[in-house]
């Protein structure tokens, strides 16, 4: 399953979930990406879901990016998703684009007042790899 991951302040970014896990080990994978137990919510009229951390604001998370339809906002990493019958499914490739750009902004909470918000959008840092490749040492010469 290939999902697009919103971390705060990051720019988004696809992660594939490995089809072979089981459903327990897919779910501990899910909740992984959003630091505790998930909570979907569907902002969108395509078959889509945004996956959350569902204490994510009690837990103190930090504010991540404002989400359409009456949501308000979105605390702590979230991923964005397909929907199938049953299941999350991959998010589709034009899906996926849209939401990069629509996501490509981190946002600042400046004030709430109900489930309106008021945002400042600033720019997002590309996410850096996990475990970068160690760069080849140059040694300088002696003098």
């Amino acid at each position: 399953m290939n999902v697009l991951v919103v971390e705060p302040g990051f720019l988004p970014y696809e992660k594939e979930i490995p089809d072979s896990l089981s459903s327990d080990e897919q779910l501990r994978a899910l909740q992984e990406i959003v630091g505790g137990y998930i909570e979907a919510i569907y902002p969108y009229e395509e078959d889509v879901a945004i996956v959350c951390n569902e204490e994510g604001l009690i837990n103190g998370l930090p504010f991540n990016r404002s989400v359409p339809g009456g949501y308000g906002g979105v605390f702590g990493t979230f991923f964005i998703c397909g929907l199938g019958e049953e299941n999350f499914c991959s998010l589709p490739p034009d899906l996926m684009e849209r939401f990069k750009s629509e996501y490509a902004h981190s946002e600042i909470l400046i004030g709430a007042e109900g489930d309106k918000l008021y945002t400042l959008k600033v720019s997002s840092h590309p996410k850096q790899p996990e475990n970068p490749p160690h760069e080849k040492q140059h040694s300088s010469p002696e003098r």
